[in-house]
């Protein structure tokens, strides 16, 4: 079973897939004129109260759901794993992907806002599924049939990867860090998992929100002050430690007595679907939480979401990628282990000793931090999810949804993590496909709106289109 969805892996994620994934985060790069220059003014944009603003949750409270769910395993263990399946060159793609994948971001979120709708409860709905609804309908009010094909595609799949990538992958993360540090039973684990999400999820879109938000902050920062000890450490090969991330990047070369590492191709497909699990830049799970954020105007909301890779990827992954080649450098111990058994040595466990090299509160560090990570993760895919099924099936598949969800983060703590790491990726592959279409569609419209919102300086104007009412099913 994990050979053939390992071939489905390779396929959804062999050069098709890297040509669409960097090709459009560098031509939206072009198209809306190096978004990316605007980043101090995004930040400073995240931290303001916005009363103007129409939407169920704050610019920051949407910001953090959107960072709960992408500082996550992707950022920890998933650097780990490409590291150890696409060599130490795989980092340097998913930096790439990072820092090209901000304008994607920023495209996806304004698309998403500008299309969004509302409930008749008020709430509102956004995300790829609701922009292949209104913004390709005809001038009779129709959907055409391959707009809607789109529209529901998008909703099944990403259905599909919140289960694997929210759910079993991050139970599954949080068991292994925590049980390769503390001497206790993962079905316990699971069950304790089951607890604390469900008495979250269960309360809807603003308990996820307040919760994210005290929750995404502390973390974020005690885990990089976790990363800057051991390069502290780790000093004296630091250096190393990044010219063989460039090297191993351009030339395919094998790392640590070749234990990792097989050409460039496998960094170039490890490091962007790492990249992308990451920084979800593409994947169009962000839009949906940031649909719902207090915005005059999409393009607000969309330098605000667009900080969130930078923070992820461009910032948390690099720290990562460096703290662990370095600690296989300074520790050949660690190399001998890998070499040993490169397959089976997981990305938790390699996290964990690098982590471990701090003495006394290196572990506490990361198993605490990996817990908060993953639990945040856990809460904002839930969000996803409960907002697709909406689209699907309506109300009522709400409550069966989170009933599976929380039953399938208890199936991943104990034991169907490497499974589930290959459906996320296939699930979060076949989610982007229809995103980027449809952004790609509408590349030169979100390009003319930034230019009066972002560049004309008016972007304290109130949007005025009415946001339409939907029927609910």
């Amino acid at each position: 079973m994990l050979e053939i969805l390992n071939s489905i892996d390779a396929f959804v994620w062999g050069p098709a897939m890297i040509v669409l994934l960097l090709g459009t985060h560098v031509f939206l790069t072009f198209k809306t004129g190096f978004i990316q220059r605007k980043l101090p003014q995004a930040i400073r944009l995240s931290f303001r109260k916005d009363p103007q603003g129409k939407g169920d949750i704050s610019n920051f409270g949407a910001l953090a759901t959107a960072l709960a769910a992408t500082i996550g395993t992707g950022s920890i263990v998933g650097v780990a794993t490409a590291i150890l399946a696409g060599g130490p060159g795989a980092v340097f793609w998913m930096w790439i992907t990072g820092v090209f994948g901000i304008a994607t971001k920023y495209v996806e979120v304004y698309a998403s806002v500008k299309y969004r709708v509302r409930d008749h409860a008020g709430n509102m709905l956004g995300g790829a599924m609701y922009v292949w609804e209104r913004a390709f309908k005809k001038e009779d009010g129709r959907t055409p049939w391959w707009a809607k094909l789109g529209a529901v595609a998008f909703a099944a799949f990403a259905t599909v990867a919140t289960i694997g990538t929210g759910s079993a992958v991050q139970a599954s993360a949080m068991t292994g860090i925590i049980a390769s540090s503390v001497p206790v039973p993962a079905w316990a684990i699971g069950i304790g998992i089951v607890v604390l999400v469900s008495v979250v999820i269960f309360g809807g879109v603003r308990t996820i929100s307040n919760v994210c938000e005290k929750l995404v902050p502390v973390m974020a920062v005690a885990y990089a002050g976790g990363c800057l000890v051991i390069l502290a450490l780790n000093a004296p090969v630091v250096g190393e430690a990044v010219a063989l991330i460039f090297q191993c990047a351009f030339t395919g070369k094998a790392a640590f007595g070749g234990a990792v590492g097989s050409g460039i191709m496998m960094a170039l497909q490890f490091g962007c679907a790492r990249g992308l699990f990451s920084n979800e830049s593409g994947l169009g799970s962000a839009p949906i939480i940031a649909a719902a954020a207090k915005t005059r105007n999409p393009a607000e909301q969309a330098l605000i979401a667009m900080t969130g890779t930078f923070w992820s990827t461009v910032v948390i992954c690099a720290l990562t990628g460096i703290v662990l080649v370095s600690t296989m450098i300074a520790n050949p111990g660690i190399q001998a282990d890998v070499l040993a058994n490169p397959t089976l040595f997981s990305g938790a466990e390699l996290a964990s000793a690098a982590f471990s090299k701090i003495p006394y509160i290196g572990t506490p560090i990361l198993v605490l931090g990996m817990v908060a990570f993953s639990y945040s993760t856990i809460l904002g895919w839930s969000y996803y999810g409960n907002r697709c099924v909406t689209y699907l099936f309506g109300k009522r598949a709400i409550r069966p949804y989170q009933v599976l969800y929380v039953a399938v983060a208890f199936l991943g703590a104990i034991g169907v993590g490497d499974v589930m790491w290959t459906v996320s990726d296939i699930g979060n592959a076949l989610m982007a496909i229809p995103n980027i279409v449809a952004i790609l569609l509408l590349s030169g419209l979100v390009a003319c709106g930034t230019r009066h919102y972002v560049y004309d300086g008016c972007l304290d104007e109130v949007d005025e289109d009415p946001i339409p009412v939907v029927e609910s099913k």
